[in-house]
This record gives structure tokens, C-alpha cells and sequence, in this order.
């Protein structure tokens, strides 16, 4: 680390250069390549993804992606004339639109069953030329306009689905905007200087934009979620602030002690940067750990997440030094200058209400930790409801034309219609065929079951499919288990003694078959980033006692979150309030993603905490001081550096985007509860109550273990005293030094 240090300060206009060309090149090549994200989340070998794979192959021509128009009205019924003759003409000029492929209206032959029983709402059926993902924006912006200017006083015009939801993506990236901004006013409060508050925020937006593009580019070699870029975004901000504020912090502790410019830049990244460096891939493996999964979308989005947490870290160690040194002595506030040139450096003394807080929970450690993990608890109870399934278009804001759309669609024709069960089957034979026409009235005498369309054949005659509507909404337990039914009970009689292949898929069935995936691998994936976590954190500390309780905290921190998740989004705790929706079901993999980023982020506090409690214990050997001292020296850094992170997270509630808006307050709620009541409460309590059992290690295994060091003790000045601390304390310092 020294070496890059020296490198980065000798050669400070180089390594600014090299990050800027870093960020044009890669801004450059990802707009010339454009983005090829994938909103696919359906898995291979589940029975909905062999039912999607079946009419892929079978109907070529249900390639494009199918929106609806909806019309409703108050006064007379959509069969009226002048309410006919406003939407065919609407509908014409629809169809007439570059990338509209078909229009299926309801006031003709083809369009029977789209007029609702009281004649009041109607829906016409657009299917586009291309699949959702490869429409432009611009296409689908064209369609809602053309369908909205029909609407009159008596005429509501709503539409849906996938590409129409494409216009309601926020155009600007406000949400990340408000963060930073939020974030550099922290850091000017903290700091005092506005050139030393700048510095962290600039490494963060340089290292974050070389990974969105970089994440850009990765989308063209494989499968990369939609969200991947903005969750990137998210955590590279969050995570990039931070860890350069640890980093500035230690420098401006240096320039008061007395130290040139580039010794006090070079001590920070040899001490602090370590475990920056230490910090980031106890990120990076916990996000990897996803790998374990073998769930190809999923793997886009570690390795896409491990990308900008790699960069955010690199660009604290090496572009952070060098704006460092060109900013110079300015990284202090200018009343800190002043008494630097006045009275020279002095001890630095940690005062105010860090140490005062530190002394008060070694004074109460029982009676602080029992507080704390209630608190935890309590948080933690919505968690053991949490219910995986699919948010659709019926759970964004209630302004949204698309959720419009889709309360009308429901009120019409009951709540079913927004989410069909799609029944797909593979002949082989006249008998087949025979069994398969059989197969509506079958489905109609089913319990649960609204609705059954036609057997629909392809021109070859091999491939069929057969649309069934339930009575419940996509998202009801009941649609669940009528997908359950119909597998188990209804299907198999109809394939015996026949070679016909019939599977379920549709929305709730691809949901229902990812949630149980990933609810059968969740136990070894989080086995695997706890054992990781745990290890590093053993060869850190060399200690047994530590990596237990960060694991224990660790599984308290995401419990928690979680329990905010499902108060906020499935039992709809002020979400419409906060323009997030209705209440609606968890996503499936949001609980694989989460642990990875909470695992990760939690980690972070643990080492810059422990790291510095770990160096006064193996200086002193007293653990009572070891604990009060660290407490003491981090936790006003790690409280700032929690307020930056919670205020980049919460902004992205902003980003008009729900999956974004789970893991923004997933991850706000987690980072809160970590910083404030785990690692400068519950942590610092347990420790107290263990006493020297904190840093206990078989001789056998210390032994084997190699020896690595985070953050090695900053020897640029002589200590000085903690509030609290008695004289016989300090002598007794000053004896085992001598000796």
C-alpha cells in the first residue's frame, strides 16, 4: 500500500488523468455499444420455463410484446357512437405507429370478451413488432400519446404493460442527485472545509461512473439484470463516500499531528486504505456468494455489483491521494489551520459525546445490550411474514396510467384478467389432439378458474396453448394455489395414456417456480457468505469470539431490514404515501441480492470498529480500555459515514422504480440499525460482558493461521489520553511500552 501511495502523490496529475481517460473511454464505448439489459428473471428446467420455451418454439409470431389499452366510462357505455367512433379512429392511428405490429380491438369479430358486463370499460389488445426490452422509448411514448388524447371529461384512457411502463421510467437521475447532495453537506459539517467534503464525493461519482458504463459493456457478454446499473449505482455511492471519508479522515488526523501533505496522505492509505481495501472484498465475496446460486441473471448482477464496489475501492487508494495532494493543506478547515499555525500540533484527545457515549455503555453493558436486541427483535418480527411473489403494474403509484389501467381492467372484468394462467402443450398424434379439445371444459368446472379461452393450435398442429383466467388477482395466495392445483390434480388425468406434454407458466407460475428455487438454495448460499465472512474476519482478528458475533450481527442486521421491507411494501406501511404503490408481495430475489449487499455493508462497520479495538488490544492487553477506546475513536467517523450512506440509500426511494425502492430502504434501514444500535451498542456491550474471551484463539489454530493485518497502528504521534480513563490506567501504558 505504501508503494502505491508514494506512486499516486509523486505522479498525482498522472493518476487523475488515468481515472478521468478511464471514465471518457468507458462512458464512450458503452454509448456507441447501447445497453442490452434483461428483465427475463424466468429459470430453465422450471415447468413455466418449459411452457415459455414451448410457445417460443412453437408460435414465432408471439415473439412481440403485447399492452392493452383501456377505456372506461361514467356515463354512457363504451357501445356508444360517438365513444366507438373516438376509439376505432384512436386504434387505427395506434396501429398506423412505427413498431406497432397488430390491434385487437373490441368492436369487432376478433375482439369478443373485451367489453365488460355492464358495458362501462373496454380494452383493446396492442402487440409490438419486438419484445419489450428492445422497444425505444420513444415507440412506446408514441402509443400512449396517440391513446391519450382521446380521453375527454367523459372518456378515461389508461394503458398497460410492459413497454408502456417503459415511459413512466424517471428521465432524470434525480434520486442519485439528491444523495450526493445530502451526502456533501454531511461531509461539510463533518469536515469544515469544503475542498476536503468535495473530495470524497468526486471519488465516488468518477469511480461510479467508470462502473455504470463498465456494467453497460457487460450487458453485451452476458445476461445482466435491468436493475443491475441502478443497484450498482446505489451501493457504489453509498460504499465510495464512505470509504474515501475513513480515508480523508485519517488524513486530516495526520495534517494535525503535524505532518507534511504527502506523509499525512501516505499514512492514511497505508493504515486506513488497508481496511478500505479489507472493507471492499468482504463486499465483493459476500455479492460473489451469489455465484453459488447458478442462476444466470443473478451472476450479472454480482459480478456487476463486485465491479463498481472493486472500482470504488481502487479509486479511494489511488485517485483519493492524489486530489489529496493538490488540494493541500485546505483538506483542514481554516480555524483548524490557524490553530495549527499558532499553536503547533497537538495530542489529538477524543471528546464530546463519542467518548462520553463510550464510557456510558462500559458502565452499562447488560442493561444497553438487553435494550438493544429487543429493539432488533421487535424489528424483525414483520420478517417471519414475509411473502415472496410478484409486484406487477397494479402496485405502482396510484397516478401511474399503467396501475390506471390495471384497476380498471380489474373492475371490469374481474381481477384474474391482469395475470393469466397461460397453459402451453406439446402433441404428438391424433389422440393428443383429442385429449387436449377436452381440456377447456375441464379447466371450466375447475375451482378458481374465471375464465378458459379456445384450444389455440400453431400452423404445424404440434404446439397448443390454452389461456385460463382466475378468479383471483396475480398476486393472491388463491392464484398460487390454483397453479398448484392444476399441476397436481387437474393436468395429470388429462395426459394419461396419451404422449401429450402439457405445462403452467404465466406470471404467478414463473414467480411461484422462482421463489421455491431460490427458497431451496437460500440456506447454502447464506451458509457460504456467512463461512467467507467469517473466515476473513478470523484471519483479521485472530479470534473465535469476533467472527461469531459478527455473523450473529450480521443475521440481526438483515432480519431487521427485513421486517421494515415487509412492513413498508407488503403490508403497505405508508407506501402510497411515499409514492411507492400498494402493498403488494416481496420479490423473489431480493432476498438473495439483500443478504449479499447487507452482509457486506455490515461487515464494513465491523472492521473499521473491531479494527481499531484490536490495535489497543494487542498495545494494552486490557480489553475494558481496548473496547472503550474504539467505541470512542470510530464512532463518530462511522456515524457520519452512516448518515452519508443512509441519505444515498433513501434517496433512491425517489427513483420511481419499486425493486429500487426495496433495496434503497432495505438498505438505509439495515445500515441505520447497524451503525446505531449494533456496532455502537449491542457490539461494544457483548464485548464488555466477554471480556479478554473477545480475543481467544486455540494455540493449534493460531498456529495454522497466517497472519495479516488490517490496519496497522498509526505510529505518527504519541497518544493521548480517553475522557474517563484513570492515571494508574495510563502509567501502566507507559510501563509496558518501556518494557
Amino acid at each position: 500500500m505504501a508503494a502505491i501511495a508514494r506512486w499516486c502523490l509523486r505522479h498525482r496529475l498522472a493518476a487523475v488523468l488515468i481515472w478521468l481517460i478511464a471514465l471518457g473511454g468507458a462512458a464512450t464505448a458503452a454509448g456507441f455499444a447501447g445497453s442490452a439489459y434483461s428483465n427475463d428473471y424466468e429459470v430453465p428446467g422450471t415447468e413455466s420455463g418449459r411452457a415459455g420455451e414451448l410457445l417460443q418454439e412453437g408460435f414465432t409470431d408471439l415473439g412481440g410484446d403485447t399492452d392493452t389499452v383501456v377505456w372506461h366510462t361514467e356515463g354512457p357505455t363504451v357501445r356508444a357512437t360517438d365513444v366507438e367512433r373516438t376509439m376505432t379512429r384512436t386504434l387505427a392511428a395506434i396501429e398506423a405507429l412505427p413498431g406497432v405490429g397488430d390491434v385487437t380491438g373490441p368492436y369487432g369479430a376478433a375482439g369478443n370478451g373485451q367489453v365488460s358486463a355492464d358495458s362501462r370499460t373496454a380494452y383493446a389488445t396492442i402487440t409490438f413488432d419486438h419484445r419489450a426490452d428492445e422497444i425505444p422509448q420513444e415507440q412506446a411514448q408514441a402509443v400512449v400519446d396517440t391513446a391519450k388524447e382521446a380521453a375527454s371529461d367523459g372518456l378515461q384512457v389508461e394503458l398497460g404493460g410492459t413497454a408502456v411502463a417503459l415511459t413512466e421510467a424517471p428521465a432524470l437521475h434525480l434520486s442519485e442527485a439528491i444523495g450526493v447532495v445530502v451526502a456533501a453537506l454531511v461531509l461539510f459539517l463533518a469536515f469544515g472545509s469544503l475542498a476536503a467534503s468535495l473530495l470524497p464525493v468526486a471519488t465516488a461519482l468518477v469511480s461510479v461512473g467508470t462502473a455504470y458504463a463498465g456494467i453497460v459493456l457487460l450487458g453485451h457478454v452476458m445476461t445482466v439484470a435491468d436493475f443491475a446499473p441502478m443497484l450498482g449505482m446505489l451501493i457504489g455511492l453509498g460504499v465510495g463516500i464512505d470509504y474515501a471519508l475513513f480515508i480523508v479522515t485519517r488524513h486530516r488526523t495526520g495534517l494535525r499531528r503535524g505532518l507534511s501533505v504527502p506523509e499525512a496522505a501516505q499514512n492514511a492509505v497505508v493504515t486506513t486504505g488497508r481496511a478500505v481495501v479489507f472493507a471492499g472484498a468482504t463486499v465483493c465475496v459476500a455479492l460473489l456468494g451469489m455465484l453459488v446460486l447458478r442462476l444466470g441473471f443473478l451472476n450479472g448482477v454480482a459480478i456487476a455489483a463486485s465491479l463498481t464496489v472493486v472500482l470504488t475501492v481502487a479509486a479511494s487508494v489511488t485517485l483519493l491521494p492524489a486530489l489529496l495532494s493538490f488540494i493541500g493543506m485546505r483538506a483542514l478547515s481554516r480555524r483548524e489551520r490557524r490553530q495549527l499555525a499558532e499553536h503547533g500540533p497537538q495530542p489529538e484527545r477524543t471528546t464530546g459525546f463519542a467518548a462520553r457515549w463510550s464510557a456510558f455503555v462500559e458502565r452499562h453493558p447488560k442493561l444497553l445490550g438487553a435494550v438493544a436486541a429487543a429493539v432488533m427483535a421487535v424489528l424483525a418480527l414483520p420478517t417471519l411474514g414475509l411473502h415472496l411473489g410478484t409486484s406487477d403494474q397494479g402496485n405502482n403509484p396510484a397516478t401511474a396510467t399503467t396501475r390506471q389501467a390495471y384497476d380498471l381492467l380489474a373492475d371490469g372484468f374481474g381481477p384474474g384478467v391482469n395475470g393469466p394462467l397461460t397453459i402451453a402443450a406439446h402433441l404428438d398424434g391424433a389422440d393428443d389432439r383429442l385429449a387436449l379439445d377436452g381440456l377447456p371444459g375441464v379447466l371450466r368446472d375447475t375451482d378458481g378458474v374465471a375464465s378458459v379461452s379456445p384450444v389455440t393450435y400453431n400452423s404445424s398442429g404440434d404446439t397448443a396453448f390454452v389461456t385460463v383466467v382466475p378468479e383471483s388477482a396475480p398476486q393472491s395466495q388463491r392464484t398460487s394455489e390454483l397453479v398448484d392445483r392444476l399441476r397436481d390434480d387437474v393436468l395429470p388425468p388429462v395426459q394419461d395414456h396419451t404422449s401429450l406434454q402439457v405445462h403452467v407458466g404465466g406470471v404467478t407460475a414463473s414467480y411461484d417456480d422462482f421463489a421455491e428455487i431460490i427458497i431451496g438454495k437460500l440456506p447454502l448460499f447464506v451458509g457460504v457468505v456467512i463461512g467467507l465472512g467469517c473466515l476473513l474476519l478470523l484471519l483479521a482478528f485472530r479470534s473465535l469470539a469476533i467472527p461469531l458475533k459478527a455473523a450473529v450481527m450480521n443475521v440481526a442486521a438483515v432480519a431487521a431490514s427485513f421486517g421494515v421491507v415487509v412492513a413498508v411494501f407488503q403490508w403497505g406501511w405508508g407506501s402510497e404515501l411515499l409514492g411507492l404503490g400498494s402493498a403488494g408481495p416481496i420479490e423473489p430475489f431480493l432476498p438473495v441480492i439483500m443478504v449479499s449487499v447487507l452482509f457486506g455493508l455490515s461487515m464494513d462497520y465491523q472492521v473499521f470498529l473491531v479494527g481499531r479495538m484490536y490495535e489497543e488490544w494487542l498495545e494494552t492487553g486490557d480489553n475494558r480500555r481496548s473496547v472503550r477506546v474504539g467505541l470512542a475513536e470510530t464512532g463518530r467517523v462511522i456515524n457520519s459515514a452512516a448518515v452519508i450512506m443512509i441519505s444515498v440509500f433513501l434517496a433512491f426511494v425517489l427513483s420511481g422504480d419499486r425493486v429500487i425502492a426495496m433495496f434503497g430502504i432495505a438498505l438505509a434501514a439495515a445500515v441505520a440499525l447497524d451503525a446505531f444500535v449494533l456496532r455502537t451498542l449491542l457490539v461494544p456491550a457483548l464485548m464488555h460482558m466477554l471480556g479478554g474471551a473477545n480475543w481467544w484463539l486455540p494455540a493449534p489454530l493460531d498456529r495454522l493461521l497466517p497472519r495479516i493485518s488490517i490496519e496497522p497502528p498509526d505510529r505518527t504521534a504519541p497518544r493521548a489520553g480517553i475522557p474517563g480513563e484513570r492515571a494508574d490506567d495510563q502509567d501502566r501504558l507507559v510501563t509496558q511500552r518501556i518494557h
